[in-house]
């Protein structure tokens, strides 16, 4: 007996997922192509606090105006519409609320990093993972760990081919962004959505923003997150400059003990002129030299040349929007919500002990209820 495809599965075989974007900024503009074009998704709602946004995405993206959604509470609206899943690129200050409004409406999740700005922000993430487990698919934007050359770096560290790992070299050398099509007689609040990324509330600092992910790699490679962490920073005075936003630190510098090695971390953003983002550790065999966007490598006994360049950003991202639907269209769901927090909370970590000047536990940093409140307020 042959049956019907739409019999086996229960709907039309190879219909399209169909998605819904919050967040019609530069991210979600970038990313947002790369449904279509490489699984054959639709996006077919669109949510966003910015009209202008929303209008020239709705266009981009052919979405009906009945499906744009303006406004605070438009991620709402887009979660309790008809789609299948939910992709999130909006400042990291709203995830939490977004992410757990997507479970709750049965939606899968696709969601940038890093997921929250503070404890409990993460632990609200973490409790949707848990929700969604074995139901929906929940996913965490980390490129670095959808790169075969990275995977296989991990593997090997892993199985031993650099001793084991007692020391860890991990740092993120950026320019400074400068203001994002800051507008004079912008309105306040959305000239700080549009700049979240240097605002400590909306973005959690540069730290958590954007440094998160060498941090993820260090844990990954390590195999554990850290036990405790020292640390100092600060900013820079830009008055003047147009790199003059926010109130985000543009320096860090933070030492990391994790259960059997020490890491020393650190980022700025302050020149164009040295720009790198890499993770080292090193054992009595080798080390593994890992660079964002660039080398991939083990020296030492096991020598091991994975990549002379990689594509981390593009191509990371477009293999996670292509496992994301493929676990949609198999039903083999795909969840990292624990990874991705265990991640986040490392930077957190090393974020609380820069601001007091001192030593800071996992277990102390776990208890803290301190929330960011962005107090932001837009025009309606």
């Amino acid at each position: 007996m042959v049956l019907r495809p739409e019999t086996v599965f229960g709907s039309q075989a190879n219909s399209a997922v169909e998605v819904g974007l919050v967040g019609c900024g530069g991210r979600g503009n970038w990313i947002g192509p790369f449904f279509p074009e490489f699984t054959g998704a639709r996006i077919v709602a669109l949510a966003d606090v910015i009209q202008s946004h929303l209008d020239s995405t709705r266009e981009k993206f052919k979405v009906e105006a009945s499906k744009a959604f303006y406004g605070p509470e438009a991620y709402k609206e887009l979660a309790n519409s008809k789609l299948d899943a939910v992709v999130i690129e909006t400042p990291p200050y709203f995830h939490p609320d977004q992410a757990r409004a997507a479970v709750d409406a049965g939606k899968h999740v696709f969601l940038a990093k890093p997921v929250a700005v503070d404890v409990p922000g993460c632990k609200s993430i973490l409790e949707s993972g848990k929700r969604a487990k074995g139901k929906l698919s929940f996913l965490v934007d980390f490129q670095t760990r959808a790169q075969p050359v990275y995977q296989e770096a991990a593997a090997r560290v892993h199985r031993g081919d650099i001793g084991k790992p007692v020391f860890a070299q991990v740092y993120y050398h950026a320019n400074r962004p400068s203001k994002d099509r800051t507008q004079p007689g912008m309105d306040p609040g959305q000239a700080r959505v549009l700049n979240f990324y240097m605002d400590r509330a909306l973005g959690g600092d540069i730290i958590v923003e954007q440094n998160i992910h060498v941090i993820d790699v260090a844990n990954w490679f390590l195999q554990a997150h850290p036990v405790k962490a020292f640390g100092t920073g600060g900013r820079t005075d830009w008055t003047g400059t147009e790199y003059d936003a926010g109130d985000a630190w543009d320096h860090f510098l933070v030492t990391y003990w994790y259960p059997n090695a020490n890491a020393d971390f650190n980022s700025h953003q302050l020149t164009r002129a040295v720009a790198d983002l890499c993770v080292r550790c090193f054992g009595i065999k080798g080390a593994v030299d890992s660079h964002y966007g660039g080398m991939v490598r083990i020296v030492g006994d096991n020598e091991w040349m994975g990549a002379e360049k990689d594509d981390t950003f593009r191509q990371g991202a477009i293999n996670n929007v292509k496992a994301f639907i493929e676990s949609i269209r198999t039903g083999k769901l795909v969840n990292n919500a624990e990874q991705a927090v265990e991640s986040n909370l490392t930077a957190i970590l090393g974020r609380m002990a820069a601001y007091a000047g001192r030593e800071v536990t996992w277990d102390e940093m776990m208890r803290s209820n301190e929330r960011f409140e962005a107090a932001l307020r837009l025009r309606w």
